[in-house]
């Protein structure tokens, strides 16, 4: 049966994956419906410590961040999904298709990364993404991942 949950702020974020600064890519998860879907936030700015080297003069946010943000959100969802045993496990990917960089993500933008699970066996978990900024298309992806022990 799956729950609604509104809003899992930046602090309960941490307590259930592992990533911090500067590879923490989301800042708050809304939306969450165990087991089917959830949205990750991240409101991109100039800090951001890739700006300064990637395209300086013209600052992108690098499509595997993208990817990466998709993937933290994922890992929020199987964790609330799982419920508390599961907290401070990791979730290594295993594969990513059909990943599309549509319109480049700048500092300013509020992203909007929406994961769908497809489908998962035991460990293994399948899902689809998209990253928006408002009502555009930035990015999409397939991907697999796997939860494990974090030892």
């Amino acid at each position: 049966m799956s729950e609604e949950v509104k809003n899992i702020d930046i602090v309960r974020i941490m307590e259930m994956i592992p990533h911090r600064y500067p590879f923490l890519m989301i800042d708050k998860v809304t939306d969450v419906i165990t087991d089917v879907s959830a949205i990750g936030i991240k409101n991109v700015t100039i800090n951001e410590p890739f700006f300064q080297g990637h395209f300086p003069g013209h600052p992108v946010m690098p499509g595997v961040l993208l990817i990466e943000a998709m993937a933290q959100t994922s890992a929020v969802l199987v964790i609330q999904t799982m419920g508390v045993e599961s907290e401070g496990k990791l979730v290594y990917f295993m594969s990513v298709d059909q990943a599309r960089f549509r319109k480049p993500v700048t500092p300013g933008d509020c992203l909007s990364i929406t994961v769908t699970k497809l489908r998962n066996r035991g460990n293994v978990w399948k899902f689809k993404g998209e990253a928006r900024v408002g009502e555009t298309l930035m990015a999409e992806a397939t991907f697999a991942a796997m939860i494990v022990d974090n030892e």
